[in-house]
């Protein structure tokens, strides 16, 4: 399936970010309730590059929805996302 044009710019974007970068985009998302299309290619591409890094995400993801509830903190020794706050 080919992605849409704005999924592929974000997700070029993030795959020049270092993963503190890519922390703090994520933590900027945090508790916003605004919603459209191209935040969902947004969000949906950022959790692909912690995924592409092979970073655990189960603090915020299950697969199909992504919780920006609280922000979060990389753990380097475990390779994972989690939830703070």
């Amino acid at each position: 399936m080919q992605q849409h044009i704005y999924y592929i710019k974000f997700a070029l974007r993030f795959a020049d970010m270092q993963i503190p970068e890519l922390v703090t985009v994520f933590n900027a998302q945090v508790q916003s309730r605004g919603w459209s299309s191209m935040r969902a290619y947004h969000d949906q591409a950022l959790i692909d590059e912690f995924l592409r890094r092979g970073i655990d995400t189960a603090a915020v993801s299950d697969g199909k929805t992504i919780s920006f509830a609280h922000s979060v903190r990389y753990d380097l020794p475990d390779n994972k996302l989690i939830a703070i706050g």
